[in-house]
């Protein structure tokens, strides 16, 4: 009798555990949305994640913003300076045109008043007979016009007892020295050089002894 009694007390438990799992599975099919702790427990883990995430995309997403805008800048500075360049090139070549055009205009102004003497000297040349009187005249226009180039930076080379220079001179001859202290040095010019701004714009022609 009492082993009856266990074997139906035993089988009552497991009635009443199949009973519990029974209502358990029921509860699930019945709230399909349920779940259990162990997901809600994931879900709550999971969420500083994703706002960790969407912060990071919002910080790149303004990064972003914040390039092109600077990108945008530099490239209408670049278009700015550009345009600011082609400009000034455009000014400095007119300006250079028009510098040597007014450079060639005030250098003929200037010879003007020579070429005035020269014409009132060549008048005087058909009636006059006081050739000292010309020659006098002519070496005051010489002078006068040597004055007026000048003006404009020429200068005129002197050659006399001046040592032979390949930079200055040009040799057109050799001639005995009548001296042992003139060798090497220029006895005669035969063209007159000239320096524009301390640069040769045309070789003196010079005898050099030896």
């Amino acid at each position: 009798m009492s082993n009856h009694l266990k074997k139906n007390k035993k089988t009552s438990n497991m009635n009443l555990k199949e009973k519990k799992e029974n209502l358990e599975k029921e509860e699930l099919v019945d709230n399909p949305t349920s779940r259990s702790v162990e997901e809600e427990k994931q879900e709550e883990e999971n969420k500083p994640n994703s706002q960790e995430a969407n912060s990071q995309e919002e910080e790149l997403a303004k990064q972003l913003e914040e390039a092109n805008t600077k990108i945008e800048e530099n490239n209408n500075q670049y278009l700015r300076l550009s345009a600011e360049f082609d400009n000034y090139r455009k000014r400095t070549m007119k300006e250079k045109a028009e510098l040597i055009k007014n450079g060639g205009e005030r250098a003929i102004t200037a010879i003007l008043p020579i070429l005035d003497d020269l014409e009132r000297a060549i008048q005087t040349m058909e009636t006059s007979t006081d050739m000292v009187g010309m020659k006098e005249g002519i070496e005051l226009i010489y002078n006068k016009f040597l004055k007026i180039i000048s003006q404009e930076g020429v200068e005129k080379m002197e050659t006399k007892d001046q040592d032979f220079n390949t930079d200055y001179h040009e040799a057109i001859a050799l001639v005995p020295a009548p001296d042992e202290a003139l060798k090497g040095k220029i006895l005669d010019c035969v063209q007159t050089g000239y320096l524009l701004n301390d640069k040769v714009i045309r070789h003196a022609k010079v005898v050099i002894g030896e």
